[in-house]
């Protein structure tokens, strides 16, 4: 039996409409679809399809990608297909591991893949760097204006209110308060 596997990251706008078209134009009978991180391995419908998987079985996915974003878990799922005698087919990437010729490009692939993702990541983490050096701040908007901090400080440490009064005087979790307050210690 063929089983189909299509996931997308949780992203409103994405949806597996090409994946399914093209596992069901490949000839899977049953498509497991998923809507979660590739980088997870608490996956249900994954799970849910490899625990059905028998001998001779084949995994179809559209691409790569889709069955998993580190090489290491690729290689752990495939193991995993290999202990069942189940194959796996990927369509963009044209791999075949019931063949030995397709089990040997499935590692070059999933090789170059992790390359690319952690390619991606340093640039990434050289343009965070760049704007920071910039003075730009990325990250979520501060609860609480600079002067609203000190003023918290202030009733606190002077003791006309608690952490928690001054949370809920200014509509924050007394969490923000909290560390608001060990910054101030460490500071």
């Amino acid at each position: 039996m063929q089983f189909g596997y299509a996931r997308v990251s949780k992203h409103y706008d994405q949806d597996t409409t090409l994946q399914l078209k093209a596992l069901q134009d490949a000839g899977a009978e049953r498509v497991f679809t998923e809507h979660a991180s590739g980088g997870r391995w608490d996956r249900p419908e994954l799970q849910k399809m490899l625990d059905q998987l028998r001998e001779g079985d084949v995994v179809v996915v559209w691409k790569l990608d889709r069955l998993s974003r580190s090489l290491k878990d690729l290689l752990h799922i495939m193991e995993h297909l290999s202990a069942r005698g189940a194959g796996f087919r990927s369509l963009t990437e044209n791999i075949d591991t019931t063949t030995p010729a397709g089990r040997m490009m499935m590692q070059m692939v999933g090789a170059f893949a992790e390359f690319e993702r952690a390619m991606i990541r340093e640039r990434t983490q050289a343009g965070l760097e760049q704007a920071r050096l910039e003075g730009r701040v990325g990250g979520r908007k501060r609860k609480l204006q600079p002067q609203q901090e000190r003023e918290i400080l202030e009733m606190v440490q002077s003791g006309r209110r608690t952490a928690a009064q001054c949370a809920r005087l200014f509509g924050v979790h007394p969490s923000t308060v909290t560390r608001l307050l060990q910054r101030q210690e460490t500071a």
